[in-house]
């Protein structure tokens, strides 16, 4: 019997992962935003992704890429975490694509920096005393005089200000009569139009309006200057209109070709507004001239190579039959990829398949070590909360210094390297003013790293 119930669970289970999902189709998916543009319609997911440039939403209006897994490029370095001495900014990249991205270097989604967007705070200033008052603004009537003080008792510090105002005003009087000058009234309404139709070829009758100098009357001792311009306003009447004419649709064309060769696209039908049209300022045809369809190609769409990662270098072989083991002469090695996930006849990969190069053999060498340059700083480990800290080292190597190249990728093998009291040197600096972490594994893991390193 149990047997029988496990069996009806997986049958279920199977059926309901056959069933593709119904989601809105993108025709295209930008890596460098995540965002999908071109909406063709809404059809099943695996039909969408015949095309591996397409894109699609599913049920909580997420942008999803139908290509293989890839990482979008890091967005800019963020604000400094402070606007004064020494903070950390930080930048952030995200995964596309059906799968998980490689990592192979551990650089993760986040990663964090120092930064300093000015190496001082700002120091407040103090105002001087107030300066003498200015004359009244008028030389009649009321008006306005100001006096001024500058921010100097101290002169502020690194981007700093004085707070308040750096001018004062009062009122002022000078106790003579000022004329008043004139002002136009509004407008009045529109009279009515002496006729009650437009000829034909004749010019037009006016309607007119009027306004008074009231607002205000100009003054009689001292005397004030009169209003300037008309008083009268004219306009032509407007015609009445002739019979109005709304438009219709007229029927719906064929559909377009299917706009593609492959996977998702659409199609279009057109119509008229021609039956009739508008005229006399009738209404235009209301909805779309144009409506669009999915459509469905039912061929997978072609899909670019792509390169396989460098194979490791062949050993360094002499170009000669003179020895160059141990030696300062220089050897040759190969490396190959492959051009792989090319489907449906698309382009092969651009490039060399075989790359050549030159190389020291130092396998098995006897050398004596020296400690290497101290390494860049590493960005912030966690990027968050507060133990978050910087490191950098410096470690024995083999001394090439007799080489006529010093970069250490061409020098093939692995040599008996002397470290006799060279060990390796760790340096630690704790990163400043880094934001509070918000995932509790992320929290658990710096607390642990500072119990066990610092």
């Amino acid at each position: 019997m149990n047997l029988i119930l496990w069996g009806i669970v997986l049958l279920g289970i199977y059926v309901q992962q056959s069933v593709s999902q119904m989601v809105d189709c993108f025709s295209s998916f930008t890596l460098s935003t995540g965002k999908c543009s071109g909406l063709l319609g809404q059809v099943k997911k695996d039909d969408c992704c015949l095309n591996s440039n397409y894109g699609y939403k599913e049920a909580d209006g997420v942008c999803r890429s139908c290509g293989r897994p890839a990482w979008s490029e890091w967005t800019r370095w963020g604000e400094c975490s402070v606007s004064c001495t020494e903070g950390v900014s930080q930048r952030r990249r995200s995964c596309y694509g059906i799968g998980d991205c490689a990592d192979p270097e551990k650089l993760g989604k986040v990663q964090t920096k120092p930064c300093v967007k000015k190496d001082c705070c700002p120091v407040e200033g103090g105002w001087s005393e107030w300066g003498e008052w200015q004359l009244c603004s008028v030389t009649c009537g009321n008006g306005m005089r100001k006096r001024r003080r500058t921010c100097s008792k101290p002169i502020p510090q690194c981007g700093g200000s004085c707070s308040g105002a750096e001018e004062e005003t009062t009122n002022c009087s000078t106790e003579i009569i000022c004329p008043t000058h004139g002002g136009w009234s509004s407008w009045g309404n529109w009279g009515p139009c002496p006729v009650t139709c437009l000829y034909e070829g004749r010019k037009p009758e006016k309607e007119l309006r009027t306004r008074t100098c009231t607002n205000p009357p100009p003054s009689v001792v001292p005397r004030g200057n009169d209003c300037e311009g008309s008083d009268t306003d004219g306009r032509p009447c407007s015609g009445r209109p002739f019979c109005l004419v709304d438009g219709n649709w007229g029927a719906w064309t064929g559909s377009t070709p299917c706009s593609v060769t492959c996977g998702v696209g659409q199609q279009t039908q057109r119509r008229m507004c021609d039956s009739p049209k508008p005229a006399y300022g009738g209404r235009q045809c209301r909805g779309e001239e144009q409506k669009t369809g999915v459509c469905v190609i039912a061929v997978p769409c072609p899909v670019n190579g792509m390169w396989t990662e460098w194979s490791e270098w062949s050993p360094c072989r002499p170009p000669s039959t003179r020895k160059m083991k141990c030696n300062t002469r220089e050897g040759i090695r190969r490396r190959e990829r492959d051009c792989v996930d090319r489907k449906h006849n698309e382009s092969v990969c651009e490039g060399e398949i075989v790359q050549h190069g030159n190389c020291y053999d130092i396998s098995d060498c006897d050398m004596k070590g020296v400690l290497s340059e101290w390494s860049e700083w590493s960005y912030c480990k966690p990027y968050c909360g507060r133990y978050s800290e910087q490191t950098r080292e410096r470690e024995c190597v083999a001394d090439i210094s007799k080489y006529r190249s010093q970069d250490r990728s061409i020098f093939a093998g692995d040599p008996y390297v002397n470290c006799e009291g060279l060990e390796t040197q760790i340096e630690r600096r704790k990163c400043t003013n880094v934001p509070e972490c918000k995932d509790e594994v992320v929290i658990l893991c710096s607390e642990l790293m500072y119990i066990l390193f610092c």
